[in-house]
């Protein structure tokens, strides 16, 4: 199948754009986050994404959980294409920018109720307990590695900062919907365009408007996945005092930083 559209085109149409637009807006806006503590925890988000969604991909890939267009990508390594490497870059820039936009912050204590803890932490390791149960069928192979990866990252988010994130909860919404919805849109169109293809055997075969609600549960955890962790980077670095350990970390980025 001929496609019109590459991997690498959906970047520069769909990707680049808004991007551009949100980092340029970030940078000027007075009550936009920027400088040396969101960038630098951005820096790390993007490592944390490239290394943790790395072996997902490379997995799920040669089982036949989806496959690319012909002509759809240049090159691969391992089983996955240098593009979708390059969007485990893009998408982290393109959700932060737009977090940048609208900062979630609240004066709250690094220190938390354990019981708070431990329900964050019992909440992410049950979606990954569900998960793992899901992929010993082949309909819900997808959806359940899907859950089994995200979880382990959601109760170590929720074990540190679930008061903190719920005290931010409405800023924190807008910030993680409005870059899934418009990934959902671009992910939608992919896949309509033949860019990609997901498995009809590997999925369960919901999908409104096109869109298998895995895809859907990819881009809605990988963005609360990055939102949250930045978010409390940035609460992290503002209560530092609390951990006199870190004290001196922070006192290099504070210096280090251009924020307005």
């Amino acid at each position: 199948m001929t496609v019109p559209l590459t991997y690498f085109g959906v970047h520069l149409a769909f990707i680049l754009p808004p991007l551009l637009i949100l980092g340029w807006l970030a940078r000027r806006r007075d009550r936009a986050w920027w400088g040396a503590r969101p960038l630098s925890g951005l820096a790390i988000m993007i490592g944390l994404a490239v290394v943790y969604t790395t072996p997902l991909t490379n997995h799920l890939i040669p089982e036949g959980v989806w496959w690319y267009g012909e002509g759809a990508v240049v090159a691969t390594v391992w089983h996955t294409p240098i593009e979708e490497y390059l969007f485990f870059v893009l998408q982290p820039m393109l959700t932060a920018f737009w977090l940048f936009q609208l900062p979630a912050t609240a004066d709250r204590p690094l220190a938390i109720p354990l019981a708070h803890r431990l329900i964050g932490v019992g909440g992410g390791l049950s979606i990954a307990g569900v998960g793992l149960l899901l992929t010993a069928d082949t309909s819900t192979y997808y959806l359940g590695w899907l859950l089994l990866w995200a979880g382990p990252i959601l109760s170590i988010q929720w074990g540190f900062g679930l008061t903190y994130l719920w005290a931010v909860r409405r800023p924190l919404v807008a910030a993680i919907a409005v870059p899934t919805v418009y990934l959902w849109v671009v992910d939608r169109v992919a896949i309509q365009l033949g860019i990609w293809v997901i498995s009809d055997a590997h999925t369960i075969g919901f999908a409104p408007l096109g869109l298998p609600v895995e895809e859907a549960l990819f881009f809605l955890v990988t963005n609360l996945f990055l939102v949250q962790g930045l978010v409390m980077y940035v609460w992290l670095l503002d209560h530092v005092h609390e951990l006199p350990s870190l004290t001196r970390v922070a006192t290099r980025l504070a210096a280090s930083s251009d924020e307005r």
